[in-house]
């Protein structure tokens, strides 16, 4: 039977629902902001500042607070001379401010009660500070000069001008970015709730696959799908464990039931054909999977099942192709939009570009294909789903839909990005 694309997603939507809503909805946890593992997940409930930004209303400069009306008459013909008051420093108890007199106050200092205008170090005379006493330290002494008016609010930030308190900061479900993180620290927040990663077993199977670093004797192959699946799943937010599993159909499922309440999907690559030695299919169709065919290329190959256990809801099982193109794609195709979603995380960059060169495809199936961007134009690779170093190169896709066999060198087609 042949599904088509969208047919399928519904399929893995649907397959996935409980365990992802179980995620959304469920327990979460609470984590510093100086947690490691804080970058790129997503927040479990909206966000609001606990303190207004600024919190208390501060000096913009380094310079002197005045009250505006000592300076109201200055100008360059008669210089207002004003003796210095204490020094207000950043990090210090507020200073009261006498009238008739100028503060030393610095970048980020609370503003002096008292004073209502702040004129730059560099607009007075001498133009440098002197004789700075801090409170405690001493009795103030010397004077500086002005010879201009300084408005009410000259230079000072009051408290929550930037941001009140309470203000929303971020909703529930967005992902923690550097700078959010910033901002939330900011606010006066140390800790926030975050959903709990998707946990997901990443199995491949068969006996050709050899593990990093093993010797290959004739007939095997270094197994690339378990590092490049498990890279791109994590970097949507999921807590990938791997199995690299043999053509045992009974060793495979018992492999998985081992794992059920433990992990909230498994996904399997490989397995799934016609082929004699199709561990995946022969271990779950008996259990109730589903294989048929997508009208896609490359990725054709698909199933899935649900596995029951006693140890807590169903385990869902997704299986993609073996090839490490068709295996990519599929990942791209039907996990990565739900991942996205659970963790925050944008859609992929659509671009529209020109095609270098004519392209034709299936009629009848949904063709994804590969394309660098040279001189501003697309050029599309080769559709062959073994051809991984291809997929390390490319830059976009090009989705190539039903029912077009032929697109002319010059069409304008969409492109999605591609290993960003």
């Amino acid at each position: 039977m042949v599904c088509t694309l969208e047919n399928h997603r519904a399929e893995v939507r649907q397959l996935l629902a409980a365990a992802f809503d179980s995620i959304d909805t469920g327990p979460t946890q609470l984590l510093p902001l100086s947690s490691e593992s804080l970058p790129g997940r997503a927040l479990a409930r909206a966000m609001h500042a606990r303190l207004p930004i600024p919190s208390f209303t501060n000096s913009q400069m380094d310079g002197f607070a005045v009250c505006a009306a000592d300076l109201a008459e200055a100008s360059t013909s008669h210089r207002v001379t004003l003796p210095l008051g204490f020094t207000a420093a950043a990090g210090g108890a507020q200073v009261i401010h006498q009238p008739g007199t100028a503060t030393p106050v610095m970048t980020g200092a609370e503003i002096p009660a008292g004073a209502d205008s702040v004129v730059p170090v560099e607009d007075t005379d001498p133009g440098v500070f002197t004789d700075l006493v801090r409170p405690g330290e001493g009795t103030p002494s010397g004077s500086v000069s002005f010879s201009s008016p300084s408005s009410a609010g000259r230079f000072i930030r009051p408290i929550g001008d930037q941001l009140p308190g309470g203000t929303l900061l971020a909703e529930a479900g967005t992902r923690l970015t550097p700078a959010l993180i910033g901002a939330l620290a900011a606010s006066g927040i140390h800790e926030v709730p975050v959903r709990r990663a998707p946990r997901i077993l990443l199995c491949t199977t068969g006996d050709e696959l050899a593990a990093p670093g093993e010797h290959l004797h004739s007939g095997r192959i270094p197994d690339a799908n378990s590092p490049m699946l498990a890279a791109l799943l994590r970097g949507y937010g999921a807590q990938v464990s791997t199995a690299r599993l043999p053509d045992d159909p009974q060793g495979f499922t018992a492999h998985l039931h081992k794992h059920a309440g433990r992990v909230d999907l498994v996904l399997t690559i490989g397995g799934i054909s016609a082929g004699a030695f199709e561990v995946v299919r022969q271990g779950l169709e008996p259990l109730g999977g589903t294989f048929h065919h997508v009208a896609l290329q490359p990725g054709g190959p698909q199933g899935f099942a649900e596995l029951n256990s006693s140890r807590g809801p169903t385990l869902p099982v997704l299986c993609f192709p073996g090839n490490p193109v068709s295996a990519y794609l599929s990942a791209e195709l039907f996990l990565a939009p739900l991942l996205r979603s659970l963790a925050g995380l944008p859609e992929p960059v659509s671009r529209s570009a020109v095609l270098a060169s004519e392209v034709h495809s299936p009629e009848h199936k949904h063709q994804v294909r590969r394309a660098v961007f040279e001189h501003g134009r697309a050029r599309v690779l080769d559709p062959g789903s073994h051809l991984i170093h291809d997929l390390a190169n490319a830059d976009a896709l090009v989705h190539i839909p039903v029912g077009v066999s032929h697109l002319p060198a010059g069409s304008r087609i969409d492109t999605w990005s591609l290993n960003v």
